[in-house]
């Protein structure tokens, strides 16, 4: 009888980080390299709602990053829930080709972004992980994919395998493509936020033009400030040294507040409460990471 996979441990990096706040700031260049895949961008071109329902669609994806992590066994069933979502999405890429959104060459691709999003970001809004530290991450990475339902032979497996891999992916497959360029774009009509409270939604109804404007700025500053250079190059974005002194300073004030902040407002809710549980659990005192 297969057993099913298990999610990342306990105390260990992804733990650490990934239900963190600062998790927010990693999402959008992950995303945004995901669909810089031809197939990838074009499923998402035709069967996402991020154009029309962005913050819920974001929402969702949030709170199913998390499971992955911190779900215990509902991590499992998230998975087989997100291939039962993409198990009919196909069609044409930007390049004529036929794709499965479970294809491994696309799945593995989505997948595979997150560690080097994690790892070049987390220098600016972290520390710079140590070599050991950098192998754990990929290791539990690795086991989040088998929570995906990605199979060993999908991903390398070690980070001596994945780099070639990378490259090659960003030599070969990585175009800015449509969806890449609307995420990344600062003019384009984005959704007035519904949900919050009364007084929040009025200041939002009425505040929305500039609000609207400054989220758009903000959104394409981090997502190619804390995309890894190689793969903003590869996507032939700009980034100025006028850019990166903003990028450090930003990430600085961002890097020395958070850890500040109560538990409950420094971890989003489904990585708050599972650390809760394993205090609880363990007899372990709350300790800031």
């Amino acid at each position: 009888m297969r057993q099913d996979p298990e999610p990342p441990p306990p105390g260990g990096v992804l733990w650490t980080i990934s239900g963190d706040i600062r998790q927010l700031l990693m999402l959008p260049p992950a995303f945004t390299m995901q669909v810089a895949h031809p197939a990838i961008g074009a499923g998402v071109d035709q069967y996402s709602v991020f154009r029309t329902d962005p913050w819920g669609r974001g929402e969702r994806s949030i709170r199913s990053v998390q499971l992955w992590v911190y779900g215990g066994e509902a991590a499992v069933e998230e998975g087989r829930r997100v291939r039962r979502l993409h198990k009919d999405i196909q069609g044409t890429d930007t390049r004529g080709r036929r794709y499965h959104s479970l294809d491994p060459a696309c799945y593995s691709w989505v997948h595979a972004t997150g560690f080097p999003v994690y790892r070049h970001a987390a220098r600016y809004l972290y520390r710079r992980f140590t070599p050991e530290q950098e192998r754990q991450l990929y290791r539990e990475w690795l086991q989040v994919g088998r929570i995906l339902g990605l199979h060993d032979r999908d991903m390398p497996q070690t980070i001596e395998e994945f780099w070639p891999y990378y490259r090659r992916m960003l030599a070969e497959e990585i175009e800015l493509t449509p969806v890449a360029r609307e995420l990344l774009a600062t003019d384009l009509p984005l959704p007035r936020p519904e949900g919050g409270p009364l007084p929040l939604r009025v200041l939002t109804r009425l505040a929305w033009p500039l609000l609207r404007s400054l989220f758009l700025r903000f959104r394409a500053f981090a997502t190619v400030g804390y995309m890894p250079p190689d793969a903003r190059a590869a996507l032939g974005l700009e980034w100025t040294p006028a850019q990166e002194r903003r990028l450090r300073r930003f990430s600085a004030v961002v890097r020395n507040l958070v850890p500040l902040l109560p538990e409950r407002w420094r971890y989003l809710p489904v990585a708050r409460e599972a650390r809760a549980r394993w205090r609880a659990a363990t007899g372990r005192e709350r300790t800031a990471q």
